[in-house]
């Protein structure tokens, strides 16, 4: 089998949520593999975040250099080659990171690519087996991946189970010399502007009742602020109500909105496009209720209910005030 290796990411010293789950996604490839995580970064959060990824990868290879402070795809893809073997197989979060680097990346390793993958089945023949959803979740499509030339794979964010990842005490090693200076870019990193946060930060909510298409018009939103309040939690919502301003971007959870990390999630009306989930990290317990009974959503959810949030939504606020008394 391949090396295989990991691309974590960080920022301000701390690692990703996806640290421990694409150890999992290498475990599903290769149980016996001695995964290596490659973290890239200045040097002040580069020992940080590799002193983290330790707890979880045998081997750990650190970049520490300010002239990769900042992940542009542009300056690392040559320097992943430089220090990544031929052949490897190479995982990344699928997220607006992992989008940019690894196309680019699989083209320059001359390896086989494949994006957003949800599931690993087995490696059969020289050929890795995974799983993707196409069509917004409606159909899995399984896929045969060529490992003659090395992999470089894009794994949806929240769906390897990063608690079942066995801790380990790896060896970190500084691999900046191998990885040779960074490359001139046309393109470079002027700042960070941080989203505006609204009236209720969503991001530090433990519960949330979370709206989408279900709500039909902006007056409907009262149903799920009275359930919220009942349960003692804020109310978020996907995209497309932002996109028809029913309510403000600061509530909007997705890849393109914030990134939330509750202890429950209730998804109302939300159908469960991989561009939305990509905004919960943490495993929060998620119920879901949805017309649809094909919604992806249901794949994720502890507990699924089919049927129209305007009907259910009033009956879980008045069965949840009948328990609190």
């Amino acid at each position: 089998m391949a090396a295989i290796f990991a691309l974590i990411q960080h920022k301000n010293g701390k690692a990703d949520d996806t640290v421990a789950e694409l150890c999992m996604a290498a475990r599903k490839i290769d149980a016996s593999a001695a995964v290596t995580a490659i973290v890239m970064g200045k040097a002040s959060d580069c020992d940080a975040v590799a002193a983290e990824a330790a707890k979880y990868y045998a081997s750990v290879w650190k970049v520490a250099s300010d002239a990769v402070a900042y992940p542009n795809a542009e300056v690392l893809r040559p320097m992943l080659v430089k220090l990544i073997p031929a052949g490897s197989i190479v995982l990344a979060a699928f997220n607006p990171f992992g989008m940019d680097l690894c196309p680019g990346l699989s083209v320059k390793m001359n390896a086989a690519y494949c994006a957003d993958v949800v599931g690993i089945e087995a490696v059969d023949g020289g050929k890795l087996i995974v799983n993707r959803q196409e069509y917004a979740g409606q159909v899995y499509a399984k896929m045969s991946v060529d490992l003659s030339g090395g992999a470089v794979l894009t794994v949806r964010p929240g769906v390897f189970a990063a608690e079942d990842v066995p801790q380990v005490s790896g060896a970190v090693a500084d691999k900046t010399a191998d990885a040779g200076a960074a490359p001139s870019a046309k393109r470079r990193f002027l700042k960070v502007v941080e989203a505006e946060v609204g009236d209720v930060d969503i991001t530090k909510s433990d519960v949330l009742v979370s709206v989408g298409r279900g709500i039909e018009s902006q007056e409907n939103l009262e149903i799920a602020f009275e359930l919220a309040k009942t349960m003692g939690a804020d109310v978020s919502c996907s995209r497309p109500i932002v996109d028809a301003k029913w309510l403000e971007k600061s509530r909007q959870v997705g890849t393109s909105g914030q990134t939330v990390k509750p202890k429950v999630y209730m998804a109302m009306g939300i159908s469960g496009a991989f561009q939305h989930l990509g905004g919960l990290k943490g495993n929060p317990f998620i119920v879901a209720v949805n017309k649809n009974a094909k919604a992806p959503i249901f794949q994720v959810a502890e507990v699924g209910i089919v049927g129209d949030i305007l009907e259910i939504m009033p009956i879980l606020t008045e069965k949840i005030a009948e328990m609190k008394g």
